[in-house]
């Protein structure tokens, strides 16, 4: 939540907007890739390559739900 409403609001690469995502990826999948820290400990991200973009998205269970969303004040 603090990278969609803090950074990416601030960001023009992010069109100033943000948004938190709540998704259930196969465990097989995300085992196979390391977490790395970002910004600071709190933020804990998987790096997925691009090449594997197609799978990534083949492991990825049910819904993708929107949980909050961000933007910059106009």
């Amino acid at each position: 939540m603090q990278i969609a409403r803090d950074w990416n609001t601030k960001d023009e690469a992010s069109g100033y907007e943000g948004y938190v995502l709540r998704f259930h990826v196969r465990t097989e999948f995300l085992n196979r890739h390391e977490v790395h820290v970002v910004g600071d400990s709190t933020h804990r991200e998987y790096w997925i390559p691009a090449a594997e973009l197609g799978e990534f998205n083949r492991s990825i269970q049910g819904e993708i739900e929107l949980l909050l969303e961000f933007s910059a004040e106009k």
